[in-house]
């Protein structure tokens, strides 16, 4: 299999987080999506990463189509009950982190790729107000639960949402959230210890 991606992508680190707990042997293929050369849309017609290319030659992509994919190919660590409420529960956590995840990285294309006299304050704003009110729900969800996001069993949901914190420690430093969400900062401290938690951490640039 060969994954293409960014080293800063939170999507991507998702995915790789996966292959990494799931001892699946890629090939990481790095691709820079700004690029007037990139050659990702042959691959997604939408022109982003991460993007799966499978033994057989076929693609997969969005990181929350790849990591269930990647779930079904090896027993070891399993990540999702195959049905049930269990299940749905592991994938709202996915679904909110992931929401934070699209209004940082909305804020990081309006403050980077915008011309300063483009830039709308009200816009970011409203993104900041998505952010908190994810981590003040998961922050409050946590409360209940004893090690990890759905209870004792690392999970997707684990992965999805220390995914996320990094990536807002990386892109939204200004946010400081360690203070004010304590269950999210004893989570995260717990998931950066784990191998594929340290070999897949972003170049902070």
């Amino acid at each position: 299999m060969k994954l293409i991606g960014s080293l800063t992508s939170p999507y991507v680190r998702k995915t790789r987080v996966v292959l990494a707990e799931k001892k699946l042997e890629y090939e990481f293929v790095l691709e820079n999506v700004w690029e007037q050369d990139s050659t990702i849309q042959q691959y997604n017609p939408l022109g982003k990463v991460p993007c799966l290319i499978m033994d057989d030659g076929g693609t997969l992509f969005d990181s929350r189509v790849i990591v269930e994919y990647l779930d079904t190919l090896s027993p070891v660590c399993r990540l999702l009950p195959q049905s049930g409420r269990e299940r749905a529960a592991i994938k709202c956590w996915e679904a909110i982190a992931d929401g934070v995840l699209d209004a940082a990285v909305a804020i990081t294309i309006e403050n980077v790729r915008r011309e300063p006299q483009y830039r709308s304050q009200a816009w970011i704003d409203r993104q900041y107000g998505k952010i908190v009110a994810a981590l003040d729900h998961m922050n409050r969800s946590l409360e209940e639960q004893p090690a990890f996001c759905t209870g004792v069993n690392f999970t997707l949901a684990d992965i999805a949402v220390g995914c996320a914190l990094q990536y807002l420690d990386l892109r939204c430093e200004e946010l400081a959230w360690r203070q004010d969400y304590p269950q999210l900062q004893r989570l995260e401290e717990k998931l950066r210890t784990r191998p594929s938690f340290i070999s897949t951490a972003p170049p902070r640039n």
